[in-house]
């Protein structure tokens, strides 16, 4: 979000999208945790900063634009009644926050259409998170909406503390060695940890973590070119 400072309209939507991401997140988790029965129906569905925020995905999101929220291991979903319902817990909150972001960049699309096909036609997720220079509407909408947008991309990256790690060890029958190797060393350890960090903060003029939403969020944005 440092990046967008220039752009102080940009800024101010990248951190609401950034909590309204964790709020969304915490959201499609639970229910999806009482709807598949892994949970007592009682649980509460809101945010908890305490149990949602972690404090180095909040140093990313302000420092490369994005980050994440409090790690869901494996070992808090149970798959006693399937590995789809487990799998559907890391999952629910990424698509949660995808379709929000797509939703509202298709407002922006269909409100804006002069200015949007060339915005979106050209450029990336990591340049909106840097902020563009838009009239003062259109850049809160198309800021909130890719911020929903690269949350729920990186969340589904498949290393710990990231939810696509849970995702990929519940498509796995019997998850291997290779995968509680690298539960000790990225999620124990906190290598997955400290390699998103570098990601998001080097290079300083267009982090890596910019360039990885950029490759996964091309096509998210096309399509409303």
């Amino acid at each position: 979000m440092l990046f967008a400072l220039g752009e102080p309209l940009a800024f101010v939507a990248l951190v609401v999208a950034f909590l309204l991401g964790l709020a969304l997140r915490a959201l499609a988790i639970r229910f999806t945790v009482r709807t598949a029965g892994l949970a007592d129906r009682r649980v509460s569905l809101r945010l908890s900063p305490r149990e949602d925020i972690d404090p180095f995905g909040a140093v990313s999101a302000a420092v490369g634009g994005m980050g994440w929220g409090r790690q869901l291991t494996v070992d808090e979903v149970p798959r006693f009644r399937g590995r789809g319902r487990a799998a559907a817990v890391f999952i629910a909150g990424p698509v949660t926050c995808i379709l929000a972001g797509e939703l509202l960049i298709a407002t922006y699309a269909l409100v804006f259409p002069e200015t949007a096909e060339f915005v979106l036609a050209q450029a990336g997720l990591g340049d909106i998170l840097r902020g563009v220079a838009l009239p003062a509407a259109q850049q809160m909408l198309l800021s909130l909406g890719v911020g929903l947008l690269a949350f729920g991309l990186l969340a589904l990256i498949p290393i710990p503390p990231l939810d696509g790690f849970g995702i990929l060890w519940n498509a796995m029958r019997r998850p291997g060695a290779s995968m509680n190797w690298m539960r000790l060393w990225f999620e124990d350890k906190n290598i997955g940890v400290l390699i998103l960090l570098i990601f998001a903060f080097f290079p300083t003029g267009y982090p890596l973590l910019h360039r990885v939403l950029d490759f996964l969020g091309v096509l998210f944005l096309r399509v409303w070119a």
